[in-house]
Parts: structure tokens; sequence; C-alpha cells
């Protein structure tokens, strides 16, 4: 009659689990918007910085290259440091996420909402 009731134990553990996970996710992204990445390019000639979420912070561009005859130069050096500095935002997501999930059964790979 009180078969399965043992199931109900291991249920509230996962549950617990679960909401510690969420708190740790949470928590996680929340970090993320205070990690700072600087792309650069041409040298460091070009920078460009962001968080791990990839969202654009700042750029800088060194005057030395400025130059009408430079100016699709100058826009491939920008769009550079734009695409490390999203590189490394991403590469920084990625740390942060497997430090919040750390010895948890989850699958590899496993995406997560809002990244």
């Amino acid at each position: 009659m009180l078969k399965g009731l043992g199931q109900l134990g291991d249920m509230a553990k996962i549950m617990k689990q679960a909401q510690e996970v969420q708190a740790k996710i949470a928590a996680a992204q929340e970090r993320l918007s205070t990690v700072q990445v600087t792309g650069e390019a041409g040298a460091g000639l070009v920078t460009c910085t962001a968080n791990a979420k990839g969202e654009l912070q700042g750029i800088s561009i060194d005057p030395s290259i400025f130059s009408p005859d430079d100016k699709e130069i100058v826009e491939d050096l920008i769009l550079t440091a734009v695409k490390d500095a999203q590189a490394k935002a991403a590469i920084a997501q990625q740390n942060e996420m497997a430090k919040a999930t750390e010895g948890l059964p989850l699958p590899e790979g496993m995406k997560f909402p809002g990244l």
C-alpha cells in the first residue's frame, strides 16, 4: 500500500537539485554582464570591448589610421575587432556556464535559454 513512497523522496531531491542549478545559472548569467573581453585588430590599432553576453561596450581607434584613403581598411579593422570580441564573449559564456553546472549530469553541449 505504501509502495513507491521512496520515489517521492527521490523526486524531492531532484527538484531541489533543479532549483540549485537554476540559481547557479541565474548567477552565472548575471556575472556575464560584468565579465569584460577585448577584441582587437591591426595589432591593436582598433579595439572593441564587450561583456560576456556579447554586448558591445566600446570601440577605440588609434588616430594614426585616419586618412580618407584608408576608410575601407579602418572599416575592415573595426569589423574584425568586433568579431574578435564576440568570439571571446562566447568563450567567456561557455566558461561561466561550465562553472555553474560543474558536477551535474547534463548532456554534453546542452544549450541554456537566453544564451
